[in-house]
Order: structure tokens, then sequence, then C-alpha cells
């Protein structure tokens, strides 16, 4: 079976070099855009929802992990916070819950634990294996307490590309998955500044540009069309990459 990572990468002829190339091609944005609602309806139909990402041996994680997307955010706030070894900083959960929370660094990580060691998949063509470690996204949610009329979570970071704030998004399903977590740890030492300090999401079964980093923000929404440009994401918006990124 062909996967769909390798339908992006190498189905297109290698069209999909890189995130400014597709931004600039027309023919890029509609490969992207189009088959997203059926390749959703696709995996979620075939595959059980809860089935895990592959999982690897501590002796298989790659040497050399690239920094995917930003590098450092470079703002005076997010600044003041790294000097700070994010002392000071909090992870704010709102919109449709019942409970809004105001989590720390030292919350976030005394709260259960998960480690998985997975595959990150970048749709710029590749891949590296690291270890991460953080809360179910599930039990910050269920502290919180969702509306039931919550329907997506959005993530909202404190990078910026172009001038366009940071964000991305999933549906309750991802966001339940046992495997999406906040992870504020990589390969057993603290996230550093290029892999998204002090937190990011990770969600196992999404290609990278869905792993938001840096995020400062986590709030439930019904719908996405208010956010933003209403594409559930910063590529989604800018250049027409598909919302569910499943692999």
């Amino acid at each position: 079976m062909i996967s769909r990572r390798s339908f992006l990468i190498t189905g297109t002829g290698g069209l999909l070099a890189g995130c400014d190339a597709v931004d600039s091609s027309g023919i890029g944005k509609s490969i992207l855009s189009t088959g997203d609602d059926a390749h959703k309806f696709l995996q979620r139909s075939i595959t059980d929802r809860a089935a895990l990402a592959r999982e690897f041996r501590a002796d298989q994680m790659s040497p050399k992990f690239r920094v995917n997307g930003t590098a450092n955010p470079n703002t005076p706030d997010y600044a003041a916070h790294a000097a700070n070894r994010f002392a000071d900083w909090r992870l704010k959960v709102d919109g449709l819950v019942q409970r809004p929370l105001s989590i720390s660094l030292a919350d976030l990580r005394a709260m259960p634990q998960r480690a998985q060691i997975t595959r990150h998949d970048c749709v710029e063509g590749w891949s590296a294996i690291g270890k991460w470690q953080g809360p179910h996204l599930a039990r910050i949610l269920d502290l919180a307490g969702l509306r039931q009329s919550a329907k997506f979570i959005v993530f909202h970071c404190a990078d910026a590309i172009g001038g366009a704030p940071y964000y991305e998004s999933i549906d309750l399903i991802d966001a339940y998955h046992p495997q999406t977590i906040m992870a504020w740890a990589m390969n057993d030492a603290p996230l550093s500044v290029g892999h998204g300090a002090p937190v990011r999401l990770r969600v196992e079964r999404q290609l990278g540009y869905k792993h938001a980093k840096y995020v400062m923000r986590i709030e439930a929404v019904a719908s996405l069309a208010g956010i933003h440009k209403g594409g559930g994401g910063l590529w989604e918006d800018r250049s027409g990459y598909e919302w569910y990124a499943g692999i």
C-alpha cells in the first residue's frame, strides 16, 4: 500500500521539496488540499481510531534530529521566558471548558507521564526517530472539563512565520489518542529552544507540521471557522496543506 507520506513525497515527483516550494506552487496547493476529506474518511474507516503509531527501541533512535519549522520564536516575551528557564511560563487552557487552567511547567512534569520513541515524518521529505515525554493531552483536557459543544482543540504558539502566528488544531479523536502528549522532554532532556521549548504537541499519527511547537495556549472550540483564516493551522491557511495530515 502506498502511504500518504510516500504519495506526498515521491508520488508528486519531488515537487514538495519544502514548505516554501509548496507555498509558491498552485499545483502543490491543489495536491495538498484535494482528497483531505477522503483521506480522513478512509483512515478513520479502515483503522482503529486508537491504533498506535509504531514505536521503536532506544538503539533505533536517530543520532541527529533536525529542527523543523521555526528554530527560535525570537520575541521579547519568549526570550524572557527562555532566559528564566520557563520558571514563570504558564500554559493556558481555555475556550469551551468548564474550568480554565493556567499550568506551570512544574505542574506538567508532575502529571502522570508517557514516554514514547516514535518517528517524526516531515512533509519536506525527511524522517527522524526520537523519544518524547509528557502528560497525555487528554489528562489536561479532562482537568479543564470540555463542554459538550467543543469539537476541536487549537494550539496557539509563540512563533510566527511570515508575520502570521503559528497555530494548529486537531479533533477530539486525535486529542484523546493514547499517544497524543504535550511533550516537555526529548531524548531524556528538557526540550531545547529549537525543538519547541517549553512544550510541544506530539500527535504521532499525523505529519510533522501538526506537531505544534512553543505551545502557549490550548483552546477548545466548536468550529475552526473563526480562527485566523479558518483552515485550522498556519500552513493550512497559508499553503493549502491538508488539515487532516494522518499517516
